[in-house]
């Protein structure tokens, strides 16, 4: 198999799992903030720390994996993005930093600020918009070259209505995606009060989600032409997507299955992510660079999938280990105080 198909699918895998961990975080994040204003502490804050205490720490693994990989699979990616996502990423690690502050402030006992909740809250939501602009950036229209360099058209950048079409993709999917598992998490620790609750806002954020996803696909017809074509090629991928969601919602309507809702959600995302990234194919970013123009050598390629083999190979289990220690202990996630 051709090595530059291998590493890109190698890098795609780790942002998807970035995405689906990661979205839980910040939605659960968010849920915590909003329910100091309101009211609903006393029914979310107990199941939502129960979830991120041991999670936490682990979340950013993924996203360290993706860019040290984008960088060494394909080199030419730090000349075209370096210079243009200064400004996105900057923000993205300031809110990061805040994120990570709050987390500090809490595990050392701090009294709690309704302040540091609120920016804490609100980062969960920002990080994934500021993320998604490259995404946008890599439909091509937003970059021109000056002096053999790449600069970045914030104008149309900010203009554009694909890129609020996908800054508005990521902060209710990761509104959907959260209350979703976190419904099966409050399931499993039968707290009915917190499911009956975080159930409510799987399914307000659903529909956001779907009708987000359908405008991005508009936008592209009128910014990316080709890019649609090869969206309307593979459409029986998107169809099944859609087939899953429809799954996911029906189980959520009808109160059962909680965590087979959340799978069936995360088989959702996978075929529409991994459609997308397929329809994307060779591109990295419109025009200028494909997978094959920015490639490393072939031997810094295989140690490459190598070293990222191995390192899958071992996050894997730890996250498994992690998982029945905590995330699908029944008594953890009750709250109940082991027996020795």
């Amino acid at each position: 198999m051709d090595l530059a198909i291998v590493g890109i699918s190698v890098l795609w895998l780790f942002l998807f799992g970035y995405i689906i961990i990661a979205s839980i975080d910040f939605g659960a994040g968010f849920f915590s903030a909003y329910s100091e204003l309101a009211h609903t502490k006393h029914i979310l804050h107990h199941i939502i720390q129960r979830y991120l205490s041991p999670v936490w720490e682990v979340t950013n693994v993924f996203l360290v994996f993706f860019f040290v990989g984008i960088v060494g699979f394909f080199p030419s990616t730090a000349f075209y993005y370096g210079t243009a996502l200064l400004v996105p990423v900057s923000i993205s690690i300031i809110l990061l930093a805040i994120r990570g502050s709050y987390y500090a402030f809490q595990t050392y006992g701090a009294k709690d600020s309704k302040v540091y909740i609120f920016l804490y809250g609100l980062a969960g939501l920002l990080i994934p918009a500021s993320l998604s602009i490259v995404l946008t950036i890599s439909e091509g229209g937003f970059v021109e070259m000056v002096n053999d360099a790449p600069k970045l058209m914030y104008g149309e950048l900010f203009f554009s209505p694909l890129t609020w079409s996908i800054v508005m993709l990521s902060v209710v999917s990761v509104l959907y995606i959260s209350a979703t598992f976190l419904t099966a998490y409050a399931d499993v620790a039968k707290d009915d009060k917190a499911r009956g609750l975080l159930r409510k806002y799987a399914l307000a954020w659903s529909g956001p989600t779907i009708l987000s996803a359908g405008l991005i696909i508009m936008q592209l017809q009128q910014h990316n032409a080709e890019h649609f074509q090869n969206i309307m090629d593979i459409w029986w991928v998107f169809a099944l997507s859609f087939v899953f969601f429809i799954v996911t919602v029906v189980l959520l309507w009808v109160k059962k299955y909680y965590s087979l809702a959340f799978w069936s959600l995360i088989i959702q995302f996978a075929l529409a992510f991994f459609g997308y990234g397929a329809s994307h194919y060779p591109y990295l970013l419109y025009p200028y660079l494909t997978i094959y123009d920015g490639f490393t050598n072939d031997a810094m390629a295989t140690a490459l999938i190598i070293a990222f083999i191995a390192g899958f190979a071992l996050l894997i289990p730890s996250l498994f280990l992690l998982a029945r220690l905590f995330l699908f202990n029944k008594r953890y996630v009750r709250g109940e105080k082991r027996r020795y």
